[in-house]
């Protein structure tokens, strides 16, 4: 687990984030560049230029994915990430208190990997009862950034959480 101190986490969903559910999948730019080497053809729809963009931001990636290992494997090279630590899932079910509260299965690990510090959680399935228990249970600060499914994380995305990022962390 990381150390309270440094840089946000920003913790990156792939299905419904970076891979975007909507649309044509020949609107892709990986789709249509006819270069396309995968057998997964989701991955066709991620935007390789959201790579840099993610890499220039002033905080330190993790994949919180059920893809987990594969993320590494499938995902970074799209975007041109290098390995990226992989937050591991708990092996018990959903709580069924978290799930009656609206709680994603989630939140409660990607508090505790945080252990303190910064974060910024950027995912298709956020809700305000996630807010609402990040802010009463984590002590540092925290964005929950919900990207729209259909969509999938944008530049604008991107250009949020950068302002965010600025405005919590003190200049290096």
């Amino acid at each position: 687990m990381p150390n309270p101190g440094g840089p946000p986490l920003l913790f990156l969903d792939i299905d419904g984030t970076l891979i975007p559910f909507g649309g044509d999948p020949r609107q892709y730019s990986n789709a249509q560049s006819g270069n396309w080497a995968s057998d997964n053809p989701l991955l066709a729809r991620i935007d390789p230029d959201l790579g840099p963009r993610l890499l220039a931001l002033r905080c330190d990636l993790v994949w919180a994915t059920t893809w987990l290992d594969d993320a590494n494997r499938e995902v970074s090279p799209v975007l041109g990430l290098p390995v990226l630590p992989v937050v591991p899932w708990p092996d018990v079910p959903e709580d069924e208190q978290d799930a009656r509260m609206g709680l994603h299965w989630k939140t409660r690990a990607l508090v505790e990997w945080a252990s303190g510090r910064s974060f910024i959680w950027v995912d298709d399935e956020l809700t305000d009862a996630d807010r609402s228990w990040v802010a009463a249970h984590h002590p540092g600060p925290a964005l929950l950034h919900r990207v729209e499914a259909a969509r999938g994380l944008t530049s604008g995305d991107v250009d949020a959480i950068a302002r965010w990022i600025v405005r919590v962390t003190p200049d290096p």
